[in-house]
């Protein structure tokens, strides 16, 4: 997590939006002067805290907006906004508490990455204490959209998921989708160029491909189940939105994404049936004689 918020690898294959070209536009609000384990450890260890090997030692939080409401706006009004942000969670967590606050401008939107370590005021490490539960969660949201738009009054609130019944999809499902999209691509294209004359390497090459494309696809699988009802529900409301997306409220665009997403999945699910048996039963019979690994 530390080599991602802080941008220490050259390369981010997990991330196809990184554009490292523009990493130097990256800055912090608060900024470690240790390695994430040691600003960790460290406070944990001033406090005095009692710890388990289950015990969450710290949490990451994103703060973010729409791409709409960053559009336009300067440095130094996007730094502000985040600062305003960090003065928040500052009095709900405990300033001290608050080792990293990174904010992004490489990616798509600008975004923050601020990580603490849940430490209570008696010297506890509780993040359940702190953070609290899923109504708590609600509130926190709420109390920050409060004290965000007394300084920014241009910003919106998107709708609770208290009132919609919904849970969010996180941003990962669709980009496991697209990248496995891209997997499926090549491997269709070595597919196809199986002739007579390299027929035993080409099978072979697909073969190790597909080693790596069956497991994420039942990942990817699963999490669509998970929020199988999510997606329906936006995919429904993407009707005509493409038409209205400038002057429609940002959650619009979490409706244009859902709706990509049923066509990725789609693909994919055509893909996978169009795949010999063969490379299947492959598949199947070595993870038979080997234990699953766990893919991410």
């Amino acid at each position: 997590m530390e080599a991602h918020h802080e941008r220490t690898k050259e390369k981010y294959a997990s991330n196809p939006d990184i554009d490292t070209a523009r990493s130097k536009y990256n800055f912090h609000i608060v900024k470690p002067t240790k390695s994430y384990l040691q600003e960790t450890n460290s406070r944990i260890e001033a406090a005095g805290c009692k710890t388990r090997k289950d015990s969450v030692r710290f949490v990451d939080t994103l703060i973010t907006a729409s791409p709409d409401f960053f559009k336009g706006k300067k440095r130094a009004e996007i730094k502000e906004f985040f600062q305003t942000a960090v003065d928040f969670l500052s009095r709900k967590i405990g300033k001290d508490n608050i080792f990293a606050a990174t904010v992004h401008m490489d990616e798509k939107t600008p975004h923050m990455h601020l990580c603490f370590t849940p430490i209570t005021e008696d010297g506890r490490l509780s993040a359940k204490e702190i953070i609290g539960n899923r109504i708590q969660l609600t509130k926190w949201q709420d109390d920050f959209f409060a004290h965000m738009v007394k300084s920014f009054p241009d910003i919106e609130r998107g709708e609770s998921a208290s009132k919609t019944g919904r849970r969010h999809i996180p941003t990962r499902v669709f980009k496991q989708a697209v990248n496995l999209s891209k997997q499926a691509v090549r491997i269709k294209t070595e597919l196809d160029a199986i002739n007579p004359l390299n027929a035993g390497k080409k099978k072979a090459e697909v073969a190790a491909l597909l080693d790596k494309f069956f497991p994420r696809m039942e990942s990817l699988e699963t999490q669509v189940r998970k929020y199988q009802r999510e997606i329906n529900a936006l995919a429904t409301e993407n009707t005509s939105l493409e038409k209205r997306l400038e002057t429609s409220r940002p959650s619009v665009k979490d409706q244009l994404e859902a709706g990509k997403l049923q066509q990725e999945i789609q693909f994919l699910r055509q893909f996978y049936a169009s795949i010999p048996e063969e490379y299947k039963m492959a598949y199947r019979a070595a993870q038979q004689k080997s234990p699953p690994t766990q893919q991410r």
